[in-house]
């Protein structure tokens, strides 16, 4: 008879890095911050819930470009946190297989204790260093690069470069995706640099955010789609981001480009 999962306790645990802490909220959910930043919120019987908005403007671009949720997706993701998303998109696209790269590996382990994650082959949690970890893939094995990393607030430097780019240019499929969850404060200087630097390696890029994000007005999070096939927003996918209960605008062509006017950023730098 197979033994019942234990129920998440809330509470502060020590971790490889630092510290997690577990909270539960009033809708049965459990919110996961790391060393004071949330990182992931689990609906533990809904995996097609999506608390955090950025997570929601990413997968509705990805859910955009492969409308057909029969699609054996391959996706990797790049910082895993309680896998999230991971869970979202194994739930959304049945014939999916994903790999989730946590850098902290009692972190990982306490993901896969806590909660019911899908089990390999439909995610697999690598521990290592996101840089170290896409440099040693085969070319052309993904579908879409996730990139959700981060130390406390900030996107590790060695995951915003030219060089970091590039190898995860190498590593998609034809006309994948690779998203990238960029955080910034008010003044933009950080994701202009990221834009910059993504648009010099991809073909088409496409910014996702709160329009007062994309006016300096506030900080948070915009999500960088790039490909080096077409990006084509849909009208469904725009009318979906508008309705959200955090409403967003796309940024494309020309303008997603002129957006990203900040320095490009090296290894060197």
């Amino acid at each position: 008879m197979a033994t019942a999962r234990p129920e998440p306790a809330a509470g502060s645990f020590e971790i490889s890095t630092g510290t997690a802490e577990l909270a539960s909220d009033r809708e049965g959910g459990w919110l996961l911050s790391v060393n004071g930043a949330q990182s992931s919120h689990i609906a533990p019987d809904r995996p097609d819930i999506l608390d955090f908005e950025y997570m929601r403007q990413a997968v509705a671009a990805i859910e955009d470009h492969y409308d057909d949720l029969a699609t054996p997706l391959r996706v990797l993701h790049l910082g895993a946190a309680a896998c999230a998303l991971p869970r979202y998109l194994a739930h959304t696209y049945p014939q999916s297989r994903h790999v989730a790269v946590e850098i902290d590996a009692k972190l990982a382990r306490l993901a896969r204790e806590w909660f019911d994650l899908p089990r390999a082959p439909r995610l697999r949690i690598r521990v290592g260093d996101a840089r170290a970890v896409i440099e040693t893939l085969t070319p052309e094995t993904r579908d879409v690069v996730i990139r959700d990393a981060f130390a406390e607030s900030l996107t590790p430097a060695h995951l915003k470069t030219v060089e970091f780019t590039e190898a995860v240019q190498k590593v998609l499929a034809p006309g994948g995706l690779y998203i990238a969850n960029c955080g910034d404060r008010r003044d933009l200087r950080s994701v202009r640099s990221e834009v910059a630097t993504i648009a010099s390696v991809f073909s088409d890029i496409t910014l996702i955010a709160d329009p007062s994000m994309f006016k300096g007005r506030r900080s948070g999070n915009i999500i960088v789609v790039a490909s080096d096939g077409p990006i084509t927003a849909s009208a469904d996918l725009e009318r979906r981001l508008r309705s959200d209960p955090e409403p967003a605008r796309l940024m494309a062509d020309a303008a997603a480009r002129a957006f990203g006017s900040g320095a490009v950023l090296r290894d060197e730098d």
